[in-house]
């Protein structure tokens, strides 16, 4: 890589300044591209990414993390004091639990990371739980099952919120009462996205999310229309001053989708389809890079 900055300051020399500008956008574009290529084994990191029903995968977890993606949602219920990870209640299986399938694999990977000094790839992960039973008994497990894990969970104790290296953020059936109760806790909340504005706790909801038909009817087909983009632009303002980071769950999978969501500041990208959206997701960051 640092014989393209060797090259750079012998072309400087050679060529007048448009020409010397117009050569530096090229070889700029080359070195994105082959820095791709390069941190392509390492696993290039998308902060846009959100691996919704990550379960369904044949390797949960590891094939988001292997995408780069490092938002990750598991389904739970909890049955017979045990935290299943499923959708409906009749897929239920005794060996999918939130812990051999999640925590414990999050571990290993925090710390094989660590020995190898692979910052990249040791980027934070928030781990989103979809409580699918009894919003209060399972939280009750639920905090029991992680205090094993804490010395890897972020956390808010004495006032502040200490990040580390996985963030467990409770959707669906959320506890409200208990969460906002608790002086010290290893959770945070998915809050309203219709209702950002209405709570500014900072401490609580670092996300904040709804289903993508509540807010738009376009579906990539067309032109998405004016009154749909400046609703969308609300919500997501209002959730960016309370630090919320946006998600639309439900939302089309397709480019065309993707695309505005992002242009319109959706900080992730809601989706089962993880190796197209990878795709586009470093497309869209070398056409950046191309055009700058």
């Amino acid at each position: 890589m640092f014989e393209f900055i060797k090259i750079m300051f012998v072309v400087k020399y050679i060529f007048n300044p448009m020409t010397y500008l117009k050569l530096q956008k090229k070889i700029f574009f080359i070195f994105i591209l082959l820095s791709v290529a390069v941190v392509h084994a390492q696993t290039i990191i998308l902060p846009n990414a959100y691996a919704h029903n990550d379960y369904w995968h044949k390797r949960p977890l590891l094939d988001a993390l292997d995408h780069g993606f490092t938002y990750v949602e598991a389904d739970v219920y909890l049955r017979n004091d045990q935290l299943i990870v499923a959708h409906f209640l009749p897929c239920l299986k005794k060996k999918r639990t939130l812990e051999e399938l999640y925590l414990k694999p999050l571990l290993n990977y925090v710390v094989e990371n660590a020995k190898k000094e692979q910052l990249q790839n040791n980027a934070a992960i928030t781990l989103m739980i979809d409580i699918k039973s009894d919003a209060n008994k399972t939280y009750t497990a639920l905090v029991l099952l992680l205090e094993k894990y804490k010395s890897m969970l972020s956390v808010y104790e004495n006032g502040e919120i200490k990040l580390r290296n996985v963030t467990v953020v409770i959707t669906g059936h959320k506890p409200y009462n208990l969460i906002k109760g608790e002086n010290d806790r290893i959770v945070f909340m998915d809050e309203n996205l219709k209702q950002a504005g209405n709570d500014s706790s900072r401490n609580v909801y670092p996300i904040a999310s709804c289903k993508y038909s509540k807010l738009l009817k376009w579906k990539g087909k067309g032109e998405i229309t004016e009154s749909e983009i400046q609703r969308l632009a609300y919500y997501v303002t209002q959730a960016h001053k309370n630090g919320r980071k946006v998600r639309l769950w439900g939302s089309p999978e397709n480019k065309v989708v993707w695309g505005e969501l992002l242009k319109c500041n959706v900080d992730l990208i809601n989706t089962n389809k993880l190796n197209a959206l990878r795709k586009f997701l470093i497309s869209d960051l070398l056409l950046v890079a191309k055009k700058g």
